[in-house]
């Protein structure tokens, strides 16, 4: 952190603050074009070089079991050396995951797939990591808005990277590389720059300024929204209400493009519904956010599961041949992701301080991502051993879980004996 920053004066803080948000938003938009690759066609990719329907969720399983180990790499960096190291590390491996990936393809090598995509995981785990950096110094009423701020400048990459996958794979295949592989090298390229622009810009690291601020200043009592969470609980709630909405997310997207191309739909057709899809989990963030403030936590973590049952019976009931219906089975699923995730996240903001917090993001993120890793792994094979609609059913009902969860947080904590 600059010497000369007088962070007793609230308005350099403030001041801190707007900066650190004009840094995220732009290393959020590079950092959504590297996550859309492997949503797009990473299941695609592993199909073809695995020659299995079935395995065509491992590379799902793969990024997210990477993604949970860099979020705990990345929260026990960020805790130690603040924001700006951890997050550059973590998009740091990611960048060279996807150019691994392309590799991997190029030479027909599964081992140097898997790892690669084992490693592309750590960029998706840092786009998402990078939310928190937006809360670090937002007041407790503004915290769901900040995480907005970051996930919505995540849509124009993420959304973008969808739509140019026949490009990209035109552009593949002119470079002598399977056109599967075109995603990749815009993937590995934008996880660069995205390391590359928080390197260079996150200057003062808000979190390091979170840190000194807490030492010396008593605890907030500043409002937080909505209903009470009890006290000791309200990370347990948040990191529930982000792993069942991953999980469920997940489970369905992953074999959504296997499903279509089973049934005769084009690359192009593929990426519209993934970049609408894509679209729908971060675009939303600029009213979600805002909801998450002034409605409360709870509530917006109720919509969540709805949302999702409401898209798993959809994409369960959709014809194959329905592009309309799947769209909007995909962006029900994207939104309700976005609900969960944002009150999930706003929960564990408001449930930590800055001794404890990046620590705690770290681990909750592994959760999250071994979540995707579960719901990723078994989509393919409960897919190959029923049907996509069961698989969205499954889904769908497996968000209604948050709902006795979230109930428990509105039950009296016993008093100490």
């Amino acid at each position: 952190m600059a010497p000369e920053t007088d962070i007793s004066k609230p308005e350099a803080v403030a001041a801190i603050q707007r900066r650190t948000l004009r840094v995220v938003v732009a290393s959020q938009v590079l950092g959504g074009a590297g996550l859309a690759a492997g949503i797009t066609v990473g299941a695609l990719l592993a199909e073809q070089m695995l020659g299995s329907q079935q395995l065509a969720g491992v590379p799902a399983a793969l990024m997210t079991t990477g993604a949970a180990v860099s979020a705990f790499l990345v929260g026990r960096l960020t805790q130690r050396r603040g924001r700006r190291v951890g997050l550059v590390s973590g998009f740091a491996a990611g960048g060279l995951g996807g150019l691994g990936v392309v590799t991997a393809a190029a030479l027909g090598s599964v081992p140097l797939l898997l790892g690669a995509f084992l490693l592309y995981g750590a960029g998706t785990a840092t786009n998402l990591q990078a939310r928190y950096a937006g809360t670090d110094l937002a007041l407790p009423d503004r915290r769901g808005t900040a995480v907005s701020v970051a996930m919505v400048s995540t849509t124009l990459g993420a959304v973008a990277g969808p739509n140019l996958v026949a490009p990209l794979g035109e552009l593949a295949t002119r470079l002598g590389l399977p056109a599967l592989a075109g995603p990749f090298l815009l993937a590995g390229a934008a996880f660069l720059a995205a390391g590359a622009v928080l390197l260079v810009l996150l200057r003062p690291d808000p979190y390091l300024v979170a840190q000194r601020l807490d030492a010396a200043t008593a605890p907030s009592t500043d409002h937080v929204p909505g209903p009470v969470v009890a006290p000791g609980r309200g990370v347990a709630v948040g990191a529930t209400v982000m792993v069942l909405t991953q999980v469920a997310m997940v489970a369905i997207m992953t074999m959504t493009p296997v499903h279509m191309r089973a049934h005769h739909h084009d690359l192009t057709a593929v990426g519209l519904v993934i970049g609408i899809h894509v679209g729908a989990m971060f675009l939303p963030s600029l009213v979600t956010g805002p909801l998450v403030d002034r409605v409360g936590r709870i509530p917006m973590a109720i919509a969540s599961a709805v949302t999702l049952l409401l898209a798993g019976v959809t994409a369960a009931l959709a014809p194959a041949d329905s592009m309309p219906l799947l769209i909007v089975a995909l962006a029900l699923l994207g939104l309700g992701w976005n609900f969960g995730l944002i009150a999930g996240t706003a929960l564990v903001v408001d449930a930590t301080v800055p001794a404890n917090r990046a620590r705690t993001q770290g681990s909750l993120d592994v959760l999250v991502a071994l979540g995707g890793a579960g719901g990723g792994a078994m989509s393919g094979v409960v897919m190959a051993a029923t049907s996509y609609a069961t698989l969205s059913l499954i889904g769908g009902v497996l968000s209604l879980l948050l709902l006795p969860v979230l109930l428990w947080t509105r039950r009296p904590v016993p008093a100490p004996v």
